[in-house]
């Protein structure tokens, strides 16, 4: 699809408003807006008049695209939502180039219209698609979006703030007026921002609630100020909720603007009150912590699942581990590893970035290296990092085997063949690694911070250590190396680890709770 070329006014804003709002004519379709008196009639129009509406407003999904565990929890949790008979759930984010092919081909295209954004007038195509009972809407411009990734660009800023006033502007347009829009992290956070702020006056869009939740408050979206209007179209009246230490603050305007936030933990929920772990935002968090909540993610458990899972060398039961011999042998084999069922492996796939616990990994792993184990990094991250766990791997081949890519079917090799799985982060906002771990009966060795705290549990289902400190993690990994030679025990707390349940069961439920609250 043609972009359409952003025009600009040098003489009135007017101009260029009244032309963002023209009707916008396709072959099938003619896009109105609603009078007033056809909102109520508008809002209720859903499969079922009794379901909730929830709107999911995200940069990223499985299974479309994904860069990390944002996506893998929009998927999973829109899905677990959508299994009830009480909503009606549906998720947009953009339209980005890398989208798989065979998805892009199965797309219906709805229609397009045009985004007003401060001097900017840009083409907006929509297509969407169904899956699993959930209605998907993906923005389509190439200009910002026809580029490879997801993130990491210049513009990221103008990009996002496009997608989230595209969000409310194809309201109208697909006939859905939500009773909850969830924003998920700052390139969301402005869809929550517009819809306080630019939208508010309009009748249709006064009854729909925000919740914005924080999937890791280190990304905050911050900009000078002097891009407020120019770039995001927010002008003096509201520059104070965007506003935070000589700045423009996407994630503080949104935490401001919504009815509800949450993050994807109990624990981290707490954390983020205090300043080590809130990146500057810890006082905007306390000012609002009337309104915060933490639940913890889940994962989809038919997808990881040691039964089913077809990237496996050789499946298994949770009652049966024989074949996760299998699968240790034939990652070992693949590895260029010695073939040693004694040998415990373990692993860490991870991002390769100081938070991730990495500074205490490099401590001490050629101590570690000393033991009788074998040791597996798959991921990708600062070339400091790269470089050295490369480098290591060249001094250590029989012991250490360095994975410097991204790779979904590796990894789920590396989770089921591997007997211990390392994750010994400086902050986690939830983590999902240590339960795909679980999964497989894989051990995890965490440190008990955010989600790492509220899904392990010593010695019912992984080890935990306390402080940030290479040494006590070490001690924690040699007590669990050696538990792995008591078999008897080992084979019993692999049992507990597999069946922990990590599904989104409990978590949905704890959402549904959250926007019929939010709705009373």
């Amino acid at each position: 699809m043609a972009t359409a070329k952003t025009t600009k006014s040098a003489t009135t804003k007017n101009k260029a408003s009244a032309t963002a709002k023209k009707t916008v004519k396709t072959a099938t379709t003619t896009e109105k807006k609603p009078t007033a008196s056809a909102v109520k009639k508008i809002r209720n129009t859903t499969v079922t008049a009794e379901k909730k509406k929830i709107l999911f407003v995200a940069s990223e999904s499985t299974p479309f695209i994904a860069t990390g565990g944002l996506a893998e929890v929009i998927g999973s949790l829109s899905k677990a939502l959508a299994s009830s008979d009480k909503f009606d759930v549906r998720v947009v984010i953009p339209l980005y180039s890398d989208i798989k092919k065979e998805y892009r081909d199965k797309f219906t295209y709805l229609g397009n219209l045009y985004v007003h954004l401060a001097w900017r007038n840009q083409y907006c195509g929509i297509f969407t698609y169904v899956k699993d009972g959930v209605t998907f809407y993906f923005i389509d411009n190439e200009f910002y979006f026809k580029r490879p990734g997801c993130y990491g660009y210049y513009d990221d800023g103008e990009r996002f703030a496009f997608f989230s006033r595209s969000v409310l502007e194809i309201m109208p347009f697909i006939n859905f007026y939500p009773d909850v829009m969830h924003c998920h992290d700052w390139q969301a956070a402005l869809s929550a921002i517009y819809l306080k702020t630019n939208y508010c006056f309009r009748e249709e869009y006064q009854f729909i609630r925000a919740l914005f939740t924080i999937h890791n408050i280190e990304y905050q979206g911050q900009y000078s100020l002097d891009l407020l209007c120019d770039l995001f179209d927010i002008f003096g009246e509201y520059r104070y909720l965007v506003e935070y230490r000589n700045s423009i603050n996407l994630m503080k305007g949104a935490i401001e603007c919504c009815e509800r936030f949450s993050t994807v933990s109990p624990r981290y929920a707490e954390e983020i009150k205090n300043a080590y772990y809130a990146h500057g935002l810890e006082d905007i968090v306390r000012k609002n912590e009337f309104k915060l909540s933490g639940i913890l993610n889940g994962i989809d458990d038919l997808s990881y699942n040691c039964e089913l899972d077809s990237h496996l060398f050789a499946n298994f039961k949770p009652d049966d581990f024989s074949n996760k011999a299998v699968c240790k042998k034939e990652l070992q084999n693949m590895l260029n590893l010695p073939q040693d069922s004694e040998t415990p492996i373990i692993s860490m796939i991870t991002r390769l970035v100081p938070h991730k616990g990495l500074d205490l990994v490099t401590n001490v792993i050629e101590e570690l290296l000393q033991d009788d184990v074998q040791i597996i990094i798959l991921g990708t991250g600062d070339a400091s990092f790269e470089g050295y766990f490369m480098d290591l791997a060249k001094r250590y081949p029989d012991k250490f085997s360095a994975n410097i890519a991204f790779n979904g079917d590796l990894s789920r090799k590396i989770y089921s063949g591997s007997d211990i799985f390392l994750m010994p982060s400086k902050s986690e906002p939830c983590g999902l690694s240590q339960m795909i771990a679980c999964r497989y009966g894989t051990i995890p060795v965490v440190r008990e911070t955010g989600g790492l705290y509220d899904s392990i549990k010593p010695l019912n289902n992984g080890y935990t250590f306390a402080n940030y400190n290479a040494h006590d993690m070490m001690y924690v990994l040699r007590q669990a190396v050696s538990d792995f030679k008591n078999k008897e025990e080992w084979s019993k707390l692999m049992f507990r680890a597999v069946t922990t349940d990590f599904s989104w069961n409990h978590s949905a439920k704890d959402y549904e709770s959250l926007y019929l609250d939010m709705l009373k």
